[in-house]
């Protein structure tokens, strides 16, 4: 039995037929950048969410960019201006910071959820600090009630990074309707993708929800009006079809995987195997399974032997990564302990209760 760790043909089949259907559709349509399928969908995620305003874009680095660069033109921030990130995020997260013109503070994270610990971002909070970039890391909301007090606090922005999190709610708040502003990837892997790159925001701001379409195109409201230093970052018109088609079911993916989990949690029983935390509430959608173990590299030989296929997510974290040598020197242990030892293990709607069995009985046997 092979069981690779993700295959996206097989869990985008369902939806063949429609897509070919929305693609002639498109095609003859005539009108392929910002039309109905994108003004559609940004009203469709915005109610999903539970926000006022959603804004696409052509990608979830984009986004955050997209939302630090409106906060300058507003004068919410300022370049030089720093923001708390967590130390074991994925680099995108620290880049769109650094492309604003902005200062990362890297945190470290809690080691149980592995999201940002508000604790440890008072502690690397200065006078220069101006907002925290909140990571759903792997699906699962940060502690978003602590860090809203911390903001509170110290007057901070608070902005989402949601590209994980699709669909998770603390409080009866989703994801996206936590922060000043976040940004949503819908990158083909993710647990609301598309076929290609694209990408969102969400947020209550009306005056920041204006910026961001004059940006998000050229700067400009009006064509050939340029008002903004802009950018081309516009959530394609065809991407924003797919995803029309697909987020009636994002609930229900979120379903099926917390119920794969369920049974993971239950059944692998491993003393070499720390399981990740879960509180059986919907703040975790599970975009990743991810387990930590000693000598990683031979588990996932292990499992490679047995046909089941595994990710690391992520390697190398960010502090150590060539890219950014300004953070060379310093040192994050318990983000350092968890680059080491991650694993990802299969998780979607597409695997068999076959499938499952094989993956628990190959971990417990290991």
């Amino acid at each position: 039995m092979k069981i690779p760790f993700l295959d996206l043909k097989k869990l985008n089949k369902p939806y063949e037929t429609r897509f070919q259907e929305k693609f002639s559709a498109f095609l003859d349509s005539g009108w392929y950048i910002l039309g109905n399928e994108v003004r559609t969908f940004e009203a469709g995620f915005a109610d999903y969410c539970g926000v006022k305003h959603c804004i696409g874009v052509g990608n979830g680095l984009d986004a955050l960019i997209l939302i630090l660069k409106a906060y300058i033109a507003l004068g919410k921030l300022q370049k030089g201006d720093a923001v708390l990130v967590p130390a074991n995020t994925y680099i995108a997260s620290i880049l769109a910071i650094l492309q604003a013109e902005l200062v990362p503070i890297l945190v470290e994270p809690e080691l149980e959820t592995y999201n940002i610990d508000p604790l440890e971002a008072e502690k690397q909070r200065t006078e220069t600090t101006k907002a925290i970039l909140a990571v759903h890391l792997y699906g699962q909301l940060s502690d978003m009630v602590r860090i809203h007090k911390l903001a509170e606090k110290y007057n901070l922005l608070v902005i989402e990074d949601a590209a994980q999190a699709h669909g998770a709610v603390l409080n009866g708040r989703k994801a996206g309707n936590w922060g000043d502003a976040a940004g949503f990837s819908f990158y083909p892997g993710k647990n609301l993708g598309a076929l290609g790159d694209a990408g969102a925001i969400t947020t209550n701001d009306s005056e920041l929800a204006k910026m961001l379409y004059s940006l998000r195109n050229y700067g400009s409201e009006i064509k050939y009006v340029n008002d903004h230093i802009g950018y081309n970052s516009r959530l394609d018109e065809l991407q924003a079809g797919i995803l029309n088609i697909k987020l009636p079911d994002a609930d229900g993916e979120a379903t099926e995987r917390r119920a794969i989990v369920k049974r993971y949690l239950s059944e692998i029983q491993n003393p070499k195997i720390t399981l990740p935390y879960y509180d059986y509430s919907e703040n975790h959608v599970f975009h990743l399974f991810v387990i930590r173990t000693e000598n990683r590299e031979v588990l996932a030989d292990y499992l490679n032997e047995r046909g089941i296929g595994t990710l690391i997510h992520y390697p190398i974290p960010p502090h150590q990564q060539k890219a950014l040598p300004q953070f060379h020197g310093l040192s994050f242990p318990i983000t350092e302990k968890i680059h080491r030892e991650v694993l990802s293990l299969p998780l979607n709607s597409t695997l068999t209760t076959a499938e499952v069995d094989a993956v628990i009985r190959a971990l417990n046997n290991y």
